[in-house]
């Protein structure tokens, strides 16, 4: 990888972060109110899924990427990115203990 592609990748996660953190501010300010938490969660599952894609599917094209392998090394940067970037703002910014952080991780 030359340094335009770090460089591409590496704003495609602060994209990706930036947009997730704003959906979830959302989430929290104006749909919780309304339709109750666990309903807020479940939509947004579905609606913050649906801005990934949409995400990726305009910046992963520029990045260049040709083979599968290199599609998959990007995929998995970012779940890597996104799950530190998680943990950070759980420890860092919430003052969550691990153990709450470490349930947003169990798949149930």
């Amino acid at each position: 990888m030359d340094g335009e592609t770090l460089l591409r990748v590496g704003a495609l996660c602060v994209l990706l972060a930036s947009a997730e953190t704003l959906h979830g501010i959302v989430r929290t300010v104006w749909i919780t109110p309304r339709i109750g938490k666990e309903r807020a969660l479940k939509l947004s599952a579905v609606t913050g899924t649906m801005l990934a894609f949409a995400l990726c599917l305009w910046q992963v094209p520029g990045i260049g990427l040709r083979s599968p392998v290199a599609h998959l090394a990007l995929g998995l940067g970012l779940s890597l990115f996104m799950a530190a970037f998680d943990v950070g703002v759980g420890r860092l910014l919430m003052r969550k203990p691990w153990r709450k952080i470490w349930l947003d991780f169990k798949p149930r």
